[in-house]
């Protein structure tokens, strides 16, 4: 949580849009700044130049000014010294209203870039404000031309201050002592833009390595925004009746420093990525945008994905049918930021993936759209496959998923009326009890059924808590809106009820639908009804709703179907504790 105690270290933070973004997060929470930028403003400013604010005379005292020493005054010159002089001044408004604001600022000239000069500078002031527990980083440049008459210069200077940038304040800073990592890449990341390729392939830079970040660093508040024009800044009056005419939208400073300080506020943070703009390539009229298909290669390893010591089925871990679900879902929501995971449909297990001599070198992911239209709700389907060692194509898992640009509100505030979590003592059975079972393959990380509070043949109530599992410990299947540790409960839920009531084991087949309603979190307490629709000798169909006290819902599975089998009861997790 931001507060006067909080330093924020900012790069291009004493100029232009960044500045004013400084100075709203000045006000609200009166922090300390270090400001880094390439200007200087040590000495004082010329004689000459002190108190004239009228750009022609400025111009004009220093075209003698250059006379005077001897110097000839080519308009590059004179445009040089004079926005030299503006620059300064610029800087030093910022700093004077970051103080008035209630924040404690400094100011470093250096290239956000150099990584020696900001390492020899910044101990000297973190003595006096304390260790950065921020980072904000606003610094770019611009060198909008074709891409084929670009050159190396123009190339460098952009792309290194946004990507090189942000490496030397990770190498500056320790990342494990931030709170929060900002950046503000650029909606030119998200969309493109005619003449930025540079600035474009910087800026989705920016938005991958802030996914990166949060994966290692969980409990760090991260978030790439990806803004459009403001109304300010690199901005000429020219430029803004140009995106008029193409019905792009410049961003109000009231209204953009507005929505930085509710991002930081926010308690719902869903995205790593957010967008704020439209697209910059449109023309005049509606933007149509069509949703593409995707493909994602993916290379697996139980040593990437420590979890799975907890996930063996006789001698070999295998991968929860959830983290497949979720797998689908993550890349959906990765590939359309700004829009969040409401539910997965037909979700269906062809050969689960095994991690033994089967394994495969690679996996492949295909995304199918279901429309081509980008609007409120999008849904995908999703494909997962591979090649095994004779070269033929093998199909693991599939499922249609659907994401919204809101979450979904029905039925967030009904109550689901169907449960009972009275606890009959004849069918009540303690976790000690249910993960000895022989049915039970379910290391320590995925024990997450506490005790049966009742059991018959047409339903069981249990309650339930998932343990804390560390972003390390998640691997390659981190947790975004969907949590596969807490969705992969309700199938433990069926392997509980044909473990205990039939002596039987199984394995998940399919689910027709599951849906995402509030957050739940690791650790937090739950109930979880199951009602059996249809049980046979092979098979077991349930609905399953996890829900609170008072029945209101956090995700609920419906159709959910297991295959039974004699076999799978005698198999027991052998695993290391």
């Amino acid at each position: 949580m931001l507060n006067s105690k909080s330093v924020f270290l900012v790069s291009g933070g004493a100029k232009g849009v960044t500045a004013e973004c400084v100075i709203r997060l000045a006000k609200q929470y009166r922090c300390k700044f270090i400001l880094l930028g390439r200007s200087s403003i040590d000495g004082a400013e010329p004689t000459w130049a002190q108190g004239c604010t009228n750009e022609a005379e400025l111009k004009k005292r220093a075209m003698a000014d250059l006379l005077g020493r001897g110097e000839k005054p080519t308009p590059q010159a004179v445009q040089k010294t004079f926005k030299a002089i503006m620059s300064r001044r610029e800087i030093e408004q910022t700093l004077q209203a970051i103080s008035q604001a209630g924040g404690q600022v400094t100011y470093l000239s250096v290239d956000v870039t150099d990584r020696q000069a900001l390492l020899q500078q910044l101990p000297h002031v973190t003595q006096k404000t304390g260790a950065i527990t921020a980072i904000l980083h606003g610094a770019g440049v611009l060198a909008d031309k074709p891409i084929e008459k670009k050159t190396e210069q123009d190339f460098e200077a952009v792309y290194s201050t946004k990507v090189a940038g942000l490496e030397t304040l990770l190498q500056c800073v320790p990342p494990s002592q931030l709170t929060h990592l900002i950046l503000f890449s650029s909606v030119a990341g998200f969309y493109g833009n005619v003449g930025q390729a540079d600035y474009a392939m910087a800026n989705e830079i920016l938005n991958k390595s802030a996914y990166l970040f949060k994966q290692q660093y969980p409990h760090c508040h991260v978030v790439s925004i990806n803004w459009g024009p403001w109304d300010g800044g690199m901005v000429t009056p020219e430029l803004k009746k140009a995106f008029a005419e193409r019905n792009i939208e410049v961003i109000p400073i009231p209204v953009g420093t507005k929505m930085l300080v509710d991002e930081l506020n926010g308690a719902q943070r869903h995205s790593v990525q957010i967008l704020v703009g439209n697209e910059l390539t449109g023309q005049p009229g509606a933007v149509n945008v069509k949703l593409q298909p995707h493909r994602l290669r993916r290379h697996l390893t139980q040593a990437a994905n420590p979890f799975l010591v907890d996930h063996v089925i006789s001698t070999h871990p295998v991968l929860p049918t959830a983290c497949a679900a979720s797998w689908i879902a993550n890349a959906c929501e990765q590939l359309y930021p700004g829009y969040i995971f409401t539910r997965f449909d037909n979700l269906q297990v062809f050969k689960g993936i095994i991690f033994d001599d089967t394994l495969a070198d690679e996996y492949v992911l295909d995304l199918k759209p279901l429309s081509t239209e980008l609007g409120a709700e999008i849904a995908f389907e999703g494909l997962v496959q591979s090649y095994d060692k004779q070269g033929r194509l093998r199909s693991h898992y599939t499922a249609q998923v659907t994401l919204r640009q809101t979450s979904a509100t029905s039925p967030v505030a009904e109550k689901f009326n169907n449960f009972d979590l009275t606890e009959q003592p004849d069918q009540a059975i303690s976790k000690e009890v249910i993960y000895k079972a022989k049915a039970l393959f379910h290391g320590p990380a995925f024990q997450g059924v506490e005790r049966v509070l009742n059991m018959t043949l047409e339903r069981s109530t249990m309650r339930c808590r998932v343990p804390e599992l560390t972003e390390q410990r998640q691997g390659q299947f981190p947790v975004q809106t969907l949590n596969p540790y807490l969705i992969d409960v309700p199938f433990q839920a069926m392997v509980i009820w044909v473990g205990l009531l039939k002596q039987l084991g199984c394995l998940p087949l399919q689910c027709q639908r599951g849906e995402c309603f509030r957050d739940l979190t690791f650790g937090q307490p739950f109930y979880l009804t199951m009602l059996v629709r249809q049980c046979t000798d092979f098979n077991l169909t349930t609905d399953m709703i996890a829900h609170d006290i008072n029945g209101e819902i956090y995700f609920r599975l419906t159709g959910a179907k297991v295959t039974i089998s004699k076999s799978l009861y005698e198999i027991r997790q052998t695993a290391p504790k």
